[in-house]
Formats: C-alpha cells, sequence, structure tokens
C-alpha cells in the first residue's frame, strides 16, 4: 500500500523571505519542523532559525550541526537561498557577479555537505532549488545560469553518488511572485506578473517530494506557471 513518508525535520537555506519563506509554511502545515539558516532571520517568528551566510561554509557548517543537535538529527535539506544581479558580462562587476555563483552554487554544495552525515543517518531527502535558468541560456544572466546549470549538475552527480543512502531531487522553478525582482532595474523586471508562479504552488511540489515513501525518488521536478514565457 501507497504510504507517504513524515516530513520531518527540514532545514531550509534561504528560509526566511520568497520561497524559502513558502517551504517552512508548508513544511509546517505538513506536520513537519521547518529550521531556517538565512541572513536575516528576524521575522521568522518561533521558527528555530540561524543567522548565516551560506557562501561562508565554515559557518553553514556550525550551524547546520547546532541545528541538528538542538532537534536530535535531520530528515530534509531544502537549498533555497539565492540570488542575482542581471546584467551583460562585461558591465556586471567582479565581485556581484561571482557573489551570485557563490550563493547559488557554492552555497547550496555547502549546506548539503554540512547536512549529509544525519541525512545519511535518517536516510533523508536533498531538494536543490535550480531554475528553468539552469536549462535555458538567456543574455544577461551569465552568473545565474553558471550558478543554476552548476546546481543542476552538482544534484545529478551527488544522487549517483548517494543513491539508496540519500534522496536527492532537482526542482526546477520557472519565475515566482517573490520579492527577487524588485530591486532591478525596469528593463530586468516580469512584463507580466500574472504568469509568474505562487511560491505556495511550488512549496506544495517540495512536501510532495519529500513525502515519497521509502524506496521512490522523484530527481527532477519543473514547475512554472501554466503560461510561464520562460519554458519549455
Amino acid at each position: 500500500m501507497f504510504q507517504l513518508k513524515p516530513i520531518g525535520r527540514v532545514l531550509v537555506t534561504g528560509g526566511a523571505n520568497g520561497l524559502g519563506a513558502a517551504v517552512v509554511q508548508a513544511v509546517r502545515e505538513a506536520g513537519g519542523t521547518p529550521v531556517v539558516l538565512d541572513l536575516d532571520v528576524s521575522e521568522v517568528g518561533e521558527t528555530l532559525a540561524y543567522k548565516v551566510d551560506v557562501t561562508d561554509s565554515a559557518a553553514v557548517a556550525a550551524a547546520v550541526q547546532e541545528a541538528a543537535t538542538e532537534l536530535g538529527g535531520l530528515d530534509a535539506v531544502v537549498t533555497a537561498a539565492g540570488v542575482d544581479t542581471p546584467g551583460k558580462l562585461d558591465e556586471v562587476a567582479t565581485e556581484t557577479w561571482e557573489k551570485v555563483v557563490l550563493v547559488n552554487l557554492f552555497g547550496t554544495a555547502a549546506a548539503v555537505r554540512a547536512a549529509l552525515p544525519h541525512l545519511r543517518e535518517s536516510k533523508g531527502r536533498v531538494i536543490t532549488v535550480a531554475s528553468s535558468l539552469g536549462l535555458r541560456a538567456l543574455s544577461d544572466a551569465t552568473a545565474y545560469c553558471a550558478s543554476k546549470f552548476g546546481v543542476i549538475g552538482f544534484s545529478r552527480a551527488l544522487a549517483a553518488e548517494t543513491k539508496g543512502e540519500v534522496g536527492v531531487t532537482t526542482l526546477v522553478p520557472a519565475g515566482m511572485r517573490t520579492g527577487f525582482f524588485d530591486d532591478r532595474e525596469e528593463n530586468y523586471r516580469p512584463k507580466d506578473r500574472s504568469k509568474l508562479n505562487d511560491p505556495a504552488n511550488v512549496a506544495a511540489s517540495v512536501v510532495f517530494a519529500l513525502s515519497q515513501p521509502d524506496g521512490c525518488e522523484i530527481r527532477e521536478l519543473v514547475i512554472c506557471h501554466e503560461e510561464e514565457p520562460s519554458w519549455p
């Protein structure tokens, strides 16, 4: 008989806002226990949270260990922390360009690396958050595409490396109605926000992947608004 797996203890990077906050809410509503890693955790309420820059691997490792000790282990990690600064390669400052890759790719790896011993113990799951721009190249997005293409490659290799021990799902969301685009110049903002997906819908897909029964894995999951212009 098909039996959903309990959600359990779920660490969410970037869990204070945007998709991460939606995942935290969905995990809680599904009976799980979320824990947040983010730069600013002042608005997360009573959720267990740690103020961490995901580009600082040592700080991430310390926070993950503290969270696992506090909760008695971990059952899943969702790497929702992400940033972008669009622009042409020779017009985006080197430090800014590299930060996009550091947060999106290196931050993903840092969180997963730190959590892996705990996930092996619980036979838990990793949900990495890529993007439709991890599959489709776009002008003025060299840093973001590089980082998200990298997340997909990292996730596929991790799945091969840990199969039978830890579940790995690559989540591929397209545009969402979050604050992700708010600080951009007008020409880099979506022209029609009605064709952006509700982050709650994407978070529900995370819970779906996390709740698959033992022995069954959703390896890659694309989710987008029905009129999403960047897919396929």
